[in-house]
């Protein structure tokens, strides 16, 4: 047995779904699968979702509010008014706000764009900075990406004069700002037809309606904050990204072209995973580590060489963002081991001065992803006597919910059920840890800290076919709502299964049903390799593939996580290091089996005797374990009743069988053997065994323990006499069978043993085990 990593939880689909988009979209049985999990599961929405006819995007004018806020901005530009772009300062602020600029230059606009930063002045709109706007001249504010909740920014605005259009993405507080226009789906009353627009989603809608025409020119740039914002890639999103990946493909904005260079994916053919793990992290790392107008100024050039030199200082800044979060995240995780361990907390919540607040939220998730475990990261301004936190949690625990209880103390927090900031008082934190950890004891079992890999489908291994993966493409661009779809192979053998790399640390099998094989590569998972036997079935979750080689083409998969339901069988019969085999074990798993005190020392095994078994089994436990049993039973009855007499079954048995002088090829003569030498014995009348005995031996090719032992065997049941090495028959022998000495008894039993466990296939072992196990189970379910 082996146990996966996380708790695979399968989707559930309704079949006669996806068998009317096989019938009516001539699909494969998986893409239809893939399609009703996500909520796809009518011939139209597949239709419209695959692009099987033309799609197009929404009008612009069907978000509430968009008129008014065209009709502000084309008079502003008419009347020569200063515009104030206002963004964010993360990759979809700043790409909302790339946006804007390039669609202010093209309309002719006098305007410029300001992003507030995010250490001196934190997220959203800020009254200083509107009134610096008026002092500056500005008649007319844009939001981007931020201010549906700036309630009394926009009270500032109307009190000094300057107009207020917010442009925005977020959840809708219960009361509005009341700006000039407000343009956001999720707003109350707002009947767009898609509401998860990511924010620069919402101002590609605006450049639609000013321009009267879809700005396809802008859709590189809108694929960046859509991707990076995590919202989901359904419907008008999946539209946008797939339209911007193909647009980043053949960009020629200089920004653009620098950042896919120098991000290694200049020449690739671009997707999601570039975008979300290449550009978007680097455009991010600007608005993390100081101001975010670099990466503005990055997507917005039109100069080769600026571009070509700020694409090198964003990717230096991503490089100290990525050393900061590895040595937060050290610093993180040495404070969880030594101050507030797992297994005393269920929720984590860690703090330091210093930390920077930027990251945080990174570093939550790389805790969560080590510990799982609901997650507050705080960076802590003792001057100021304030944390401001970042958390994320895990399936089971809403975090907004959670936190929401303890609003006496969060002044300021928000966030969804899985994500959340907020900021706080440093005196505070120790009782919100104490709520938070009693909450989740209330609601959180031992298997929810289990961390879950959600599937898709089992596949059989002849479903996975190049065909298919080419029909997967098509779901494509994956990201939130559309996830690269996750597959699991169940109860396959293997045919072959190795470690590679230079430090063996990745895992290659060959699968193997019916006829059909599959290749899968694990990265990471070389450790795996001694904890699975060849000969077992094995179960795996993974994403599917093409691998190309030398020009050839076919299926693979990306292991994720592995599992063995059957008990394994572990042939130590001729390790070498078995101390070290041995200690590699886990030590609550394995339990030391030795039938002969001997055994201990002859193998060297004394640093671990404490641990080993002898003789006594009463208090054996099986459930689970990893038995070794180091040496011979005495007999096959002592190893069945071993097997037998506990509750369970061990997870894994490794035979090491030790036994210091084999018997079966060398003291077992056959009868013939008996029938000869006692034929011999008769001719001979007497017979000088000590003088003579290797002589016979020589001459029948036997050894000289074989003469001995039927030598025993026969003055054991009075068929000869023995004086002084004189051998002679007894003048009246008694009539007995061979199986009446003990001594042919003992070795007989010991052959068998020895032919059993020491001399038998893997196979033909493992089947021995089977059958004992399999038995002693319908055993104990009959009592």
């Amino acid at each position: 047995m082996l146990k996966s990593n996380k708790r695979w939880k399968l989707a559930q689909l309704e079949q006669d779904k996806v068998n009317l988009l096989m019938e009516e979209l001539n699909l494969s049985p998986i893409v239809a699968k893939l399609l009703v999990l996500r909520g796809i599961d009518t011939v139209q929405a597949a239709t419209r979702f695959l692009y099987k006819e033309e799609v197009s995007f929404y009008d612009p004018f069907l978000l509430d509010g968009m008129k008014e806020a065209v009709d502000r901005i084309k008079e502003a530009i008419v009347k020569n008014e200063k515009i104030l772009i206002y963004g964010d300062y993360d990759a979809d602020g700043v790409s909302s706000t790339s946006v804007m600029i390039y669609l202010m230059k093209e309309l002719g606009a006098n305007f410029n764009y300001y992003i507030p930063n995010r250490f001196t002045e934190g997220y959203g709109p800020n009254e200083a900075a509107f009134r610096q706007a008026k002092v500056d001249g500005y008649d007319l504010i844009v939001t981007v990406d931020t201010g549906i909740s700036a309630v009394h920014e926009a009270e500032v605005a109307k009190e000094i004069g300057i107009d207020l259009i917010i442009t925005d993405h977020h959840e809708a507080p219960p009361h509005l700002p009341d700006a000039y226009a407000i343009v956001n789906p999720k707003k109350p009353g707002c009947t767009y037809p898609f509401k998860g627009l990511a924010g620069v989603g919402v101002a590609f809608k605006l450049a639609h309606a000013l321009l009267e025409e879809v700005p396809s020119h802008l859709l590189d740039i809108v694929a960046i904050g859509t991707i990076a914002d995590l919202v989901p890639l359904v419907d008008e999103n999946r539209l946008l990204a797939k339209k911007g990946i193909e647009a980043l493909q053949r960009t020629t904005k200089p920004g653009l072209r620098a950042i896919k260079k120098i991000a290694g994916i200049d020449g690739q053919t671009v997707n999601a995973e570039h975008v979300g793990f290449a550009i978007g992290p680097r455009i991010n790392a600007a608005g993390r580590l100081d101001s975010a107008d670099p990466a503005v100024e990055l997507l917005t050039t039109d100069d080769e060489m600026v571009g070509k030199e700020i694409a090198e200082e964003i990717d230096q800044l991503n490089k100290e963002r990525k050393a900061i979060v590895d040595e937060m995240a050290k610093e993180a995780i040495a404070q969880v081991e030594t101050q507030f361990p797992p297994s005393d907390n269920r929720v984590l919540i860690v703090g330091k001065e210093g930390w920077n607040p930027g990251v945080i939220g990174i570093v939550a998730s790389r805790l969560v992803e080590k510990f799982y475990r609901p997650t507050i990261v705080l960076s802590l301004d003792r001057e100021k006597g304030v944390a401001k936190g970042s958390a994320r949690s895990i399936e089971g625990f809403d975090m907004f919910v959670n936190l929401s209880e303890s609003r006496d103390i969060l002044p300021h927090f928000g966030g969804h059920p899985m994500a959340a900031g907020l900021t706080m008082q440093i005196e505070h934190v120790e009782e919100l840890r104490n709520r938070l950890n009693s909450q989740a004891d209330r609601l959180l079992t031992e298997e929810d800290f289990i961390p879950i890999t959600n599937v898709d489908l089992v596949a059989t291994l002849d479903e996975i076919s190049l065909d298919v993966i080419n029909q997967l493409e098509e779901l494509a661009p994956y990201g939130v709502s559309n996830p690269v779809p996750k597959v699991m192979i169940e109860e396959v053998n293997i045919a072959q299964i190795r470690r590679i790399g230079t430090d063996e640390n990745h895992l290659k099998v060959l699968f193997e049903h019916e006829g059909t094989t599959l290749d899968g590569i694990g990265f990471q998972l070389g450790y795996l390799h001694p904890e699975i036997n060849q000969a077992a079935k094995i179960s795996a979750v993974g994403t599917i593939s093409v691998n190309e080689w030398n020009g050839h083409c076919k299926p693979q998969i990306f292991l994720e996580d592995i599992q063995v339901n059957e008990w394994q069988l572990f042939d130590w019969r001729n390790a070498k290091k078995l101390l070290d085999n041995i200690q590699s074990l886990p030590l609550q798993k394995r339990t030391l089996i030795a039938f002969q005190r001997s055994t201990v020392d002859k193998l060297g095994l004394e640093t671990i005797k404490d641990e080993i078994c002898v003789h006594s089994f009463d208090l054996v436990d099986l459930e689970g374990k990893y038995i070794i049993l180091l040496d011979l039973p005495n007999s096959v009855k002592q190893l069945q009743e071993l097997l037998s007499m506990k509750e369970g079954t061990p997870e894994r048995i490794y035979s090491v069988f030790y036994q210091e002088d084999s018997n079966f090829f060398t003291t077992l003569p056959k009868r013939e053997h008996f029938k000869w030498y006692y034929a011999f014995l008769t001719k001979k009348g007497a017979f000088d065994i000590k003088k003579y005995g290797q002589q016979l031996a020589t001459h029948k090719g036997w050894s000289k323990n074989t003469v001995d032992f039927m030598t025993k065997v026969f003055f054991e049941l009075d068929f000869v006499t023995i004086n002084n090495g004189i051998i002679s028959l007894h003048p009246t022998p008694s009539k007995k069978g061979l199986d009446e000495s003990e001594t042919y008894q003992r070795m007989t039993e010991q052959s068998k043993l020895e032919q059993q466990f020491l001399y038998s296939s893997y196979y033909e072992l493992k089947l021995w085990f089977d059958q004992v196990i399999e038995q002693a189970r319908k055993v104990k379910e009959s009592v």
